[in-house]
């Protein structure tokens, strides 16, 4: 009996600390942002009702990440009036103009190498926009399928369970385009090739400084409540000379997009791409 008793307490004993390690590792893991974050991130001119942890830093709009070094910067910014809607960008752009960016597509995006050209051809594509405009001193340079030469910007599969269709950032303090761009593999997958295509150029378009064209409506593009993404006090305003008074539907930059959908540049996108590049 005693036997039996000095096992049954071991057996409590070990039990109750198994518990309290769940516990522990539960609040270790915790993904909630903290009130110094989420002020970093107003203090940004970013919206905070959305926002979450992801891997490289916070996720805000759906689709934008700002790393803790961007956190951290001081802010300065400067919007750009296209219509009554208006393409927004932080003062942080690419610098050393003119100027070539290469990009890659990493081998890890697709799950076969049908799969992975695919993501290869829309990334071409969207380059492609970007070098048609005329008189830009920002150029696009993909890398060969499959390369794994170092480049300014990758193109890579994002976190298995993440919310969004992909992701990016803003150029860096120094001048330089953002380094990745994360894609929703199991979703894009089964999308059209000219949405992809869309989204890459999407993508591409915060890697190099602007913000979504309905920022301060996000339900001009993703239905529902009015919402506004936040931006920061006091924002400068410069308009830009022969873009449309009225509403402009169809921008690259709009925060959301359907399944089928292809938003080639319009005159307005190629007026606020040439006022800054």
């Amino acid at each position: 009996m005693k036997r039996i008793f000095q096992a049954l307490a071991a057996f409590f004993a070990a039990a109750l600390l198994l518990t309290a390690c769940k516990k522990d590792v539960k609040e270790s893991r915790s993904d909630a942002i903290s009130p110094e974050i989420l002020g970093l991130i107003k203090k940004q001119g970013f919206g905070t009702s959305t926002a979450q942890k992801v891997e490289g830093g916070y996720l805000v709009e759906g689709d934008i990440l700002l790393t803790e070094e961007h956190l951290r910067s001081t802010p300065r910014y400067e919007m750009l009036r296209v219509g009554t809607e208006e393409q927004y960008r932080t003062s942080n752009t690419v610098l050393g103009l003119p100027r070539i960016v290469t990009v890659r597509v990493s081998t890890t995006l697709g799950t076969s190498a049908l799969d992975s050209f695919r993501y290869w051809v829309s990334t071409r594509d969207a380059c492609n926009r970007y070098n048609a405009v005329v008189g830009l001193t920002l150029r696009f340079v993909i890398r060969p399928f499959r390369s794994t030469i170092a480049s300014n910007i990758t193109i890579t599969a994002a976190p298995s369970g993440v919310s969004y269709l992909a992701s990016a950032g803003f150029p860096t303090d120094q001048g330089n385009p953002f380094n990745i761009v994360r894609v929703n593999r199991p979703v894009l997958n089964g999308w059209a090739q000219v949405t992809r295509t869309t989204i890459m150029a999407h993508e591409l378009g915060h890697c190099i400084g602007y913000r979504h064209t309905d920022w301060m409506a996000r339900q001009f593009s993703c239905g529902g409540a009015p919402s506004n993404e936040g931006a920061a006090d006091p924002p400068g305003a410069k308009w830009i000379p022969g873009t449309p008074t009225g509403p402009v539907a169809g921008s690259w930059m709009l925060a959301c997009i359907g399944n089928g959908v292809n938003r080639p540049f319009i005159a307005s996108d190629i007026a606020a791409l040439r006022w800054l590049y």
